[in-house]
């Protein structure tokens, strides 16, 4: 999936959040937290929303989407942070939480199917009960939750667990770390504009990795890739903007308030191009 679709996704995503209900509002009101202070790991929520989100190391936030994923990783709302609803849009919307490996199934109304969850939200159908059992128990059909059909693109399909002993609940359990390690996610790549233009003029990063791009001028600026296919749109002062590169390849941009002012982002295999 591209980062544009992505976004779009968890704009949606979002709206949807809204009308599931305040299933985080029992936490009560408490001191804002400043954004300089926020650090990946964090979980924060702002001061008018319910939803509750994680810090990535890639600098975007990752939305829980029903209480039900957010208990497969936390047991309380203690270490919740309060921000300001200003300070939490600063933060761009990456995707969703997925559930925590190892520790429930899940399926969908959509397909008959059990699916065991490992690393990285990546779904293994669970293709008899012999396995199951193994797995979780006589009791393992207490062990399904049932995923909206709208979230369950969150997920992609891997092998199916066949026979006995493909798949260690507790191993998968104890290798998702946290959120951050589950989702590969990686700190980016930083990028100044300021009055002399982009600084430094290219980035070379792994695949999965993003580029922040930080607004250091009192002028606005913008970061906008030669083929149109991703930007920042209008970037006042002190606005930071992330684009993440999921792609092999060299990506081209320009400011579009100074198209003089020109970098690229080379990806992967290409990463050892930036000579900056």
């Amino acid at each position: 999936m591209n980062t544009s679709t992505i976004k779009r996704s968890a704009i949606a995503l979002v709206a949807i959040l809204m009308a599931f209900g305040a299933f985080f509002g029992i936490q009560q009101a408490q001191a804002l937290t400043s954004y300089d202070d926020i650090e990946a790991g964090d979980l924060v929520r702002g001061e008018t929303f319910t939803a509750v989100y994680y810090i990535g190391a890639d600098g975007l936030r990752y939305v829980f989407p029903n209480d039900k994923t957010y208990f497969t990783w936390y047991s309380d709302f203690e270490s919740v942070e309060w921000i300001s609803d200003s300070d939490l849009a600063k933060i761009q919307i990456g995707a969703n939480v997925t559930y925590k490996p190892g520790v429930k199934m899940v399926k969908v109304t959509s397909d008959h199917r059990t699916y065991a969850i490992a690393a990285g939200g990546t779904l293994r159908h669970v293709t008899t009960e012999e396995v199951a059992i193994d797995m979780y128990g006589s009791s393992w059909n207490t062990m399904i939750d049932d995923v909206p059909d709208g979230f369950f693109s969150n997920y992609t399909v891997g092998d199916a667990i066949a026979e006995i002993g493909d798949y260690d609940a507790d191993e998968e359990e104890a290798s998702a770390l946290n959120i951050g390690d589950d989702k590969g996610l990686l700190a980016p790549a930083e990028i100044v504009i300021d009055s002399d233009g982009f600084d430094p003029i290219c980035a070379g990063i792994e695949v999965g990795q993003g580029v922040r791009f930080i607004n250091n001028d009192s002028d606005n600026h913008s970061v906008t890739a030669d083929n149109l296919t991703w930007g920042s749109g209008t970037m006042a002062a002190a606005v930071e903007y992330i684009e993440t590169f999921d792609e092999d390849g060299t990506f081209s941009f320009y400011d579009g308030y100074d198209s003089a002012n020109s970098g690229a982002i080379y990806v992967g295999d290409d990463a050892d191009d930036c000579t900056e």
